[in-house]
């Protein structure tokens, strides 16, 4: 018994021992083996004099810009509008019945017109001495306040004829005629476009870089390739304490209402002044939580004995990468600016990052190279 429980304790010894030799050699030829080189594309860093500018984004908004209402209630009569018409200030577009209180008013004149003659009466028979003053005054008095009750019913009537508050753009009805509307109901929306207003919001470091006059320049996502100029007109004297911005606001002519109340644009506007950057494809940028990097190609010198991918011995230099933190700045197109980490003439990888680490061997491969442009422009522009 002793002896077969020692056969199998040697059997099973040299079984593992055997295994735990080919485990060992296999991680250490992995461990060894060279790694493929990572085919990449890269650039070299330009330096470029870049004029300082800002970016924001901000929204259009109207000048004016309000839904029509109707001061009085009434069932609609008219309506002498069509959507989307140009009108001017005091336009007639609505027009509500105003039977009844015609009526009303007719009524109340001619109450008007004899308390009139009776206070033109009793002056006269004031100055014969044949009534008291009292009774002078007091018919004088019903007579104004029947000229009063007279000019309240023709504002009633006016109410009920809505005119466009200011020139602009009617938008689509929200009436019909026969339908009854209260005090307060909107008829139409209308909206001034010409100009037209563009609030954006600044960080309150930029305070001191903009002022009221200063032209900037807005651009849209529906319009590429296009731009339009404004100015600043006026600019917010109170700093938001929950965000630390600031809010401007900027005019722009809108003669062919491209600009409508609501687009989102992209503003640029200049700072003054040129000054030296580092510029690189945007691509070659990886933004990080913990701050932005590049990868920096550099050639070095193989290892003595040091072998390729196949296993053959490989000579001459090699290029590897090594990640490096950077700051960026302004972007233009498909270019960012790098203010810290990164010097012109150094090589950085544009393309094929994912598959990178430090000391990673690569080979460049810049047949098809990642868009760079200051300006891009799309291919159905």
């Amino acid at each position: 018994m002793g002896i077969v429980l020692l056969g199998a304790v040697l059997l099973f010894g040299a079984v593992f021992g055997m295994k735990a030799i080919i485990t060992k050699a296999t991680n250490a030829h992995f461990d060894n083996m060279a790694q493929p080189a990572v085919a990449v594309t890269a650039t070299t860093a330009k330096g470029e004099r870049w004029r300082q500018s800002g970016e924001a984004v901000g929204t259009f908004v109207a000048v004016n810009g309000t839904d029509v209402t109707a001061e009085a209630g009434g069932v609609i009569r008219e309506i002498l509008f069509q959507p989307g018409q140009r009108v001017k200030a005091g336009t007639v577009l609505v027009r509500l019945n105003t039977a009844n209180e015609e009526a009303t008013l007719r009524a109340l004149e001619a109450s008007a017109n004899l308390a009139a003659q009776q206070r033109d009466r009793w002056r006269e028979l004031g100055k014969q001495k044949l009534v008291s003053q009292a009774e002078v005054e007091e018919r004088a008095t019903q007579a104004a306040t029947s000229l009063a009750q007279v000019e309240a019913q023709r504002a009633v009537i006016a109410q009920k004829t809505v005119r466009a508050p200011f020139d602009g753009v009617l938008g689509i009805r929200k009436i019909n005629i026969g339908q009854f509307v209260a005090p307060g109901d909107p008829l139409v929306n209308l909206q001034a476009l010409d100009p037209i207003l563009l609030d954006f919001t600044l960080p309150q470091q930029r305070l001191a870089q903009v002022a009221e006059g200063s032209v900037v320049r807005a651009s849209l996502d529906g319009m590429p390739g296009k731009t339009f100029d404004g100015t600043i007109v006026a600019i917010e004297p109170q700093i938001d304490p929950q965000t630390r911005n600031f809010k401007v606001q900027a005019r722009f002519v809108n003669e062919d209402l491209a600009l409508r109340p609501g687009m989102f644009a992209r503003i640029a506007f200049d700072l003054g002044g040129d000054r030296s950057v580092v510029v690189i494809p945007q691509t070659a940028i990886t933004f990080n939580p913990y701050g932005n990097a590049v990868f920096v190609i550099e050639e070095v010198k193989r290892a003595p004995g040091e072998k390729d991918a196949k296993g053959q011995p490989a000579t001459g230099n090699k290029l590897i990468v090594r990640q490096r933190f950077v700051k960026t700045g302004a972007t233009r197109g498909d270019l960012i600016a790098v203010t810290e980490g990164l010097k012109p003439g150094e090589r950085v990888v544009t393309s094929g990052l994912l598959k990178l680490r430090n000391d990673a061997e690569v080979t460049v491969n810049n047949k098809v190279q990642p868009a760079a442009d200051a300006a891009p422009k799309p291919g159905n522009s």
